[in-house]
């Protein structure tokens, strides 16, 4: 018998990808009483939630679309030691996407953006906090993000706006810190850098631990997992999703979210209806500093980060849209560490020096959708298919609460009202 939420029979509901956006769905919907399995290809944590900078933050949960991006991307053509670094593709599909991007970088689709962001974000922290009183290991900690500037004007601007988009959601100091007492706030910081100021309560996690902590609180509430399993389709009968066709057989299911990053552009189009994803990629690398930061750090010029994690010094940054694909640039990893080196000081000497000195080089395919915001919603044509994708750099940080309000989607049938602007059908994505 089918109800409201449709929802049928025992078969349990299964969650497509182990990342965190899909672990914390698998999570409250474990915790709510529902049969529940999840299917990886990979490992748990095995993809763009492994290697990223960890941060769980509110002053930093922005549309990548914004004012004067495509300018500055359209700057990064033939450079790739550019932040943002963008390789024109011979694609359509391609071409298409950068169009409906820029067209989605005015001044008022990034504010609206931003808020439906902010808005959603606004329970973050509390449940990571109940996260943690039920056991799981999420490694949050709060140690709170300092942005340096080499330019107390790029400071002073950027403090500004960030202040303007809070709009009082979230605590912003008055004014930036400059001179010698701008390094006051870190000491890994170098002389270089000419004004800072400091958010406080910003949070960073270890990903991949974090990772690890869901998959064990699945495993202790009964939830199976399907590692190193693809999904290759879907039986569907009647505007319902059946069951899940793998490798390993078909998986029966009352109900399936479809969570897999990149990988869900493919398989929300095996249901027709595909999504315009295209992978956002990012670099970090780890390495051991001396001091090493004590709160997360924004590179503001250059656009890179650096974040404590598991006592060491993950560093992080750039966006290169390349086309769909992980394949790792060398020299991309530089740029991250040349950039770094302004704000942290000289702590190598030359390029060729990086490959004894750190650890880790990852690349991760971030999915994004044209207008920059994830799709959390029911597919179009569906009772009982949902998607969960396009959180870009956001996954971390979105993670637990879109978990948390898909999974009361799936389980009553009704969209709860800050997911609207997130819907799968929604103009300019």
């Amino acid at each position: 018998m089918r109800g409201a939420n449709g929802l049928t029979g025992d078969d349990p509901v299964v969650v497509v990808g182990g990342g965190v956006v899909g672990l914390c769905t698998a999570y409250y919907l474990a915790r709510a009483g529902l049969p529940v399995e999840v299917v990886e290809r990979r490992g748990l944590a095995s993809g763009a939630s492994r290697g990223n900078a960890g941060w769980v933050c509110l002053s930093h949960s922005t549309p990548v679309p914004a004012p004067g991006v495509v300018r500055y991307a359209l700057r990064s053509l033939g450079r790739p030691d550019s932040p943002l670094y963008l390789r024109p593709l011979p694609d359509p599909a391609f071409v298409r996407w950068l169009w409906r991007f820029w067209r989605s970088s005015t001044p008022a689709a990034f504010r609206r953006g931003y808020a439906a962001i902010a808005e959603l974000n606004r329970d973050t922290f509390d449940l990571f906090d109940e996260l943690r009183a039920a056991g799981v290991d999420t490694t949050l900690t709060r140690p709170g993000m300092v942005h340096a500037f080499l330019s107390a004007t790029e400071a002073r601007h950027h403090l500004a706006v960030q202040r303007e988009m809070a709009d009082g959601r979230y605590p912003m100091p008055d004014d930036v810190v400059t001179g010698d007492e701008a390094r006051l706030l870190d000491d890994a910081l170098s002389a270089q850098v000419r004004a800072a100021y400091l958010v406080e309560g910003e949070g960073v996690v270890d990903p991949e631990a974090f990772g690890r902590g869901l998959g064990e609180a699945l495993a202790a509430s009964g939830v199976k997992v399907h590692e190193n399993t693809e999904v290759d389709g879907f039986r569907t009968a009647a505007g319902r999703v059946t069951a899940l066709r793998t490798g390993h057989g078909e998986i029966a299911c009352s109900a399936v979210v479809i969570a897999a990053g990149m990988r869900s552009a493919g398989l929300l189009g095996s249901l027709g209806r595909p999504l315009p994803l295209q992978a956002g990629k990012g670099y970090s690398f780890s390495v051991d500093l001396d001091p090493a930061p004590r709160h997360t750090l924004y590179f503001g010029e250059r656009r890179a980060v650096a974040s404590p994690i598991a006592g060491t010094t993950r560093i992080a940054g750039t966006m290169e849209l390349s086309g769909n694909n992980n394949r790792l640039d060398w020299r991309r990893i530089v740029a991250v560490a040349l950039a770094s080196r302004h704000y942290l000081g000289r702590w190598f000497d030359d390029p060729d020096d990086l490959v004894g000195q750190i650890r880790d080089p990852w690349v991760g395919g971030r999915p994004f959708l044209p207008d920059g915001l994830p799709v959390v919603d029911r597919v179009p044509g569906y009772d009982n298919a949902f998607a969960a994708t396009g959180h870009g750099m956001l996954g971390v940080t979105l993670g637990p609460v879109t978990g948390h309000r898909l999974s009361e989607y799936v389980r009553t049938g009704r969209r709860p009202d800050d997911l609207a602007p997130f819907r799968f059908d929604r103009r300019g994505q």
